[in-house]
C-alpha cells in the first residue's frame, strides 16, 4: 500500500516528505496507521550519523496508532486495536526470557540497521529500497510495518496523540528512576539535563518520594519547568558550579545522579556529585567511541556507575503503569508536549534543537 513518509536522504539533511510503498506485514508483523509520533534526540543523532543507520531512511520511534492489518502468527492483537510503539527486542534469548528486554543482544540489529534481520526492508520509493524498521517501526509516516514485540496495547479511549513519547524518551527518563535506580523515599537525586528525558526522571523521582530532587541545566526556562514538575532545587551550570552546589546542599553528595546529556565533562561531574555508596546512571546517547574520565580512587569507596537503556523497561508492563500514573495526576508528562502537523516536521526539529521552544515535539499525522 502507499503511505506518506518523512525520509532522511543525507547526513545532516532535512526530512523530505514523499510517497512510499509498504509491503504487506510478514509473519509476526502488523501494519499500523500512525496517529502521532514524538521526535526524540536519537532520531536526530541518526540523521547526523552518530549511529550508522544507513540512509536514505525513515526514522521515528515514538509512534502510536491503530492496528490496520495483522500478519501471520501475531497473537493478542487484532485490527482496530490502539497501540503505543516502543523499541524492538527478540523476545526469545535468555536476556529477554529473564525480563531484561532493553538489554537484548539483538537490540542493535533490530533497532538501528534499518532492515529486518533477513536484510529486507518493508519500504520502497519508486522501486528503490528505503531503510526502515527503525526501532522496529519507522513511525515518521502515516503507516508503518512493525514487529509484534514493538506493540503495547492500550485502552480504547487512550489519548493516542499524546502517548507516543512513552515508547522511548519519557520511558527512558522515568524508567531510569522507577525501574533501575528505585530510590528510597527521602533520598536525594541529581539530574543533569532538563530536556524531556531529564524532566521525565524528575517527575518519576517526585512520584518515588525523593525529598531532594536537583535539576542542572543551562537554560532558565527548562529549570523553571523542572521546578514546576517536582525539582526541589535547580542550578544553572552557566552561573553556578553544580558540583559545589550539590555537595553543599546534600552534605556528602547525592544518593543518586542521572546524566541525560552524554557530554563527557557533565558525566564526570555527575559521578563526582554522588556520595559514597551512591549510584550514577548514564542514559544519554553519545556518538560511538565517546569516552569520559573517572577518578579511580573516588570510585573505590562504593560508588557505582551504571548504563541504562530504555529505562530498563519491558514496555508492555511499564508503559501501562506510566499511563496509570498520568491518569492519577502523578506523572504529568503532557506538560512537555508541543504538537505539530506532520508536514511541519522540519519546523518541529528546529524548535527542538535550535530554539529550545519545544521540549517534546509530537507530529500529528493527517487523517
Amino acid at each position: 500500500m502507499q503511505a506518506k513518509a518523512a525520509i532522511i536522504e543525507k547526513q545532516g539533511g532535512e526530512f523530505v516528505l514523499d510517497n512510499v510503498e509498504l509491503d504487506a506485514p510478514r509473519a509476526g508483523e502488523l501494519r499500523i496507521k500512525i496517529a502521532a509520533a514524538g521526535i526524540c534526540h536519537t532520531d536526530l543523532s541518526v540523521r547526523d550519523q552518530y549511529y550508522p543507520t544507513p540512509l536514505p531512511a525513515v526514522l521515528g520511534h515514538e509512534g502510536a496508532g491503530w492496528v490496520e492489518e495483522v500478519g501471520p502468527g501475531v497473537v493478542g492483537l487484532e485490527k482496530g486495536d490502539p497501540v503505543v510503539l516502543s523499541f524492538s527486542y527478540c523476545g526469545a534469548c535468555p536476556t529477554c526470557l529473564s525480563g531484561e528486554h532493553a538489554y537484548c543482544p539483538s537490540l542493535f540489529p533490530l533497532n538501528f540497521t534499518g532492515r529486518r534481520l533477513d536484510g529486507s526492508t518493508p519500504v520502497t520509493r519508486n522501486g528503490e529500497d528505503v531503510n526502515a524498521m527503525f526501532f522496529g517501526q519507522s513511525s515518521f509516516a502515516t503507516h508503518a510495518i512493525v514487529r509484534q514485540e514493538n506493540c503495547v496495547k492500550v485502552a480504547s479511549d487512550a489519548p493516542l496523540e499524546l502517548l507516543g513519547p512513552l515508547g522511548c524518551g519519557v520511558q527512558t527518563g522515568a524508567g531510569a528512576v522507577l525501574n533501575a535506580l528505585q530510590p528510597k523515599p527521602g533520598s536525594s537525586i541529581a539530574i543533569f539535563g532538563a530536556g524531556s528525558v531529564g524532566l521525565s526522571a524528575i517527575m518519576a523521582a517526585k512520584a518515588s518520594g525523593c525529598t531532594k530532587i536537583i535539576a542542572v541545566d543551562l537554560q532558565a526556562d527548562r529549570l523553571k519547568k523542572a521546578e514546576k514538575l517536582g525539582a526541589t532545587h535547580v542550578f544553572d551550570a552557566s552561573k553556578t558550579d553544580p558540583l559545589e552546589a550539590i555537595q553543599s546542599l546534600t552534605g556528602l553528595g547525592a544518593d543518586y545522579a542521572i546524566d541525560t546529556t552524554a557530554a563527557p565533562k557533565v558525566v564526570r561531574t555527575a559521578i563526582d556529585a554522588i556520595n559514597t555508596r551512591g549510584t550514577m546512571a548514564i542514559v544519554g546517547g553519545a556518538p560511538l567511541g565517546t569516552e569520559a574520565s573517572i577518578d579511580l580512587n573516588n570510585m573505590l569507596f562504593g560508588r557505582k556507575v551504571i548504563g541504562i537503556v530504555e529505562g530498563s523497561s519491558t514496555p508492555q508492563i511499564f508503559i501501562p503503569k506510566l499511563i496509570d500514573l498520568h491518569q492519577a495526576g502523578l506523572f504529568p508528562f503532557d506538560e512537555l508536549v508541543t504538537y505539530y502537523n506532520f508536514d511541519d516536521i522540519n519546523k518541529a526539529v528546529h524548535d527542538t534543537e535550535k530554539t529550545g521552544k519545544s521540549l517534546k515535539a509530537i507530529l500529528r499525522m493527517a487523517a
